[in-house]
């Protein structure tokens, strides 16, 4: 038979790949950031201010014929608090559920020569992660960040050491706020995705409730106007979402805080901090929802907040599935292997061999 150009090219076509890549690491090494960078919009909340994540984020990824969703993760660390605990939960029950993990270290601030009280407190913190993922049974890929504060030599000392003590399958050095190494990043993802149908449209870039991510957008407001402790006794909810008649949405948001002396600080004198807030907020749900919006913020005191459940579920967190003691790479593999399913149906593939790894993003 012969087969015309068309068909010829068809067959040629390369194969689509789909597949999960969790995102962890300690408190603000650049996460969401990455994410961002990834999607090439963003998708995450970022602020200066450590753990701005609370929940898990499912950003969706395009690159050639892949398709990867990127679950942006809070951040990994010795927390006490309920809330705390909760976050560190989700991180580790994201890796759980991903085909690869992205293990992302803040590359100025884990050199144990490090003097200053913020370099040490990471240093621990890296540790933490480290002796989180050391025995997962999944590709790990070690990504060094913010590669623009370093010297050349150190981080190189710094890729070395992390190898001899986990079982990296890659190693990048990149910026993800600058865009350094992103490119060469998203091909090692996009190759090591299983062969698989795209679940998602391409011009879809989260997978996350509109609600949701209205009250994350919100939140990221907060975070940048506010200082020192406010910020981590505060969260908001999406209490109605009516779209109008002119195609326009109204949204009505609460911002739950613990006292009342806190109330007065997101007011603002004369209620000028929540009007800013708004503004800010509203002109960014335009942008990403693209539809005129609405924006109307109540804030309320509600002391017990922190240790209600029911706060979590409304932030997206299922409480049912974590429990707050330490988790270990161990038991994150047994968890994978009993889980029947997964948020967004998982594409079954071959594993990936830990095979020696290489290092991506210094030039040489």
């Amino acid at each position: 038979n012969i087969m015309s150009k068309t068909q010829l090219n068809e067959t040629k076509a390369p194969p689509t790949r789909f597949g999960f890549i969790a995102i962890i690491g300690a408190p603000n090494v650049g996460k969401s950031t990455l994410t961002n960078a990834l999607v090439k919009q963003k998708v995450a909340i970022v602020t200066h201010k450590v753990q701005t994540t609370r929940a898990r984020l499912l950003a969706i990824a395009m690159h050639g014929q892949s398709q990867f969703v990127l679950i942006d993760t809070p951040g990994i660390f010795n927390g006490q608090k309920l809330l705390d605990k909760t976050m560190v939960q989700e991180a580790w029950a994201a890796a759980a559920q991903a085909d690869a993990i992205i293990v992302l270290l803040d590359a100025s601030h884990t050199m144990a020569a490090s003097h200053a009280m913020a370099a040490s407190h990471m240093i621990d913190e890296t540790e933490f992660v480290l002796e989180g993922v050391k025995h997962i049974k999944k590709p790990l890929i070690l990504v060094l960040n913010k590669i623009d504060k370093v010297k050349r030599t150190t981080l190189l000392e710094i890729a070395a050491r992390f190898n001899e003590r986990v079982a990296f399958k890659e190693t990048f050095m990149i910026s993800a706020l600058h865009g350094n190494g992103v490119e060469a990043l998203a091909d090692c993802l996009a190759a090591l995705v299983p062969q698989g149908v795209w679940h998602y449209p391409k011009d879809i870039v989260a997978d996350i409730p509109s609600r949701l991510l209205a009250a994350e957008i919100t939140r990221e407001k907060l975070f940048l106007r506010l200082h020192q402790e406010l910020p981590y006794a505060l969260t908001v909810e999406t209490e109605n979402w009516q779209k109008q008649k002119d195609g326009s949405v109204r949204i009505e948001q609460v911002i739950y805080v613990r006292r009342a002396s806190q109330k007065a600080i997101v007011l603002g004198k004369g209620g000028r901090a929540i009007k800013e807030i708004g503004t800010q907020a509203r002109a960014d749900m335009e942008k990403l929802f693209n539809h005129k919006t609405h924006l109307f913020l109540f804030v309320k005191v509600r002391d017990n907040w922190i240790e209600d459940r029911e706060r979590y579920r409304m932030m997206g967190i299922d409480f049912s599935t974590h429990h707050m003691g330490p988790q270990t790479g161990k038991q994150i593999d047994k968890q994978a292997d009993n889980k029947t399913g997964r948020p967004i149906g998982k594409q079954a593939g071959t594993k990936t061999s830990n095979k020696t790894g290489r290092q991506n993003g210094l030039d040489s």
